[in-house]
């Protein structure tokens, strides 16, 4: 199996000056817990995930009001809390490599590319979702 087999395609995704609000709102309305962040031309530079954003937002150490996490949110872009040069895999690779890189790197998404363009993104989730059909398969 190739990770284009089982991976997401044509991934929902933020610019790099987008608000983290916009990537809030982007993965609540997907159900999504990560966005491959893009710049002007499209191009892949990064990946945010709701826990940079809650990062952002929940710190213990500072007590804030909620309007100012709502500014926060509202006035930081997207390049400041997210992971630059995220790891990533070819659409091409076999799915072994990609669950190698997941475990290595204690991850559970990859954007997945052809070339330099971003095509996908593969998530623990999808791993999940094949599994279940391979166990489907075997079992009926």
């Amino acid at each position: 199996m190739l990770v284009r087999d089982v991976m997401t395609p044509n991934p929902v995704t933020v610019r790099l000056s987008d608000s983290l609000l916009t990537a809030k709102t982007r993965m609540e309305e997907t159900h999504c817990r990560r966005l491959p962040v893009v710049d002007e031309q499209g191009r892949l530079c990064g990946i945010i995930t709701d826990r940079d954003l809650r990062l952002a937002t929940h710190s213990p150490l500072v007590l804030r009001e909620r309007w100012e996490d709502e500014l926060l949110l509202t006035r930081t872009e997207v390049d400041g809390c997210m992971t630059p040069d995220p790891i990533t895999i070819s659409a091409d690779a076999p799915l072994e490599q990609a669950i190698d890189l997941l475990l290595a790197h204690t991850i559970s998404g990859l954007p997945v590319l052809e070339g330099d363009r971003l095509v996908g993104i593969l998530t623990v989730t999808d791993l999940l979702r094949a599994l279940r059909g391979l166990l489907q398969a075997t079992s009926g």
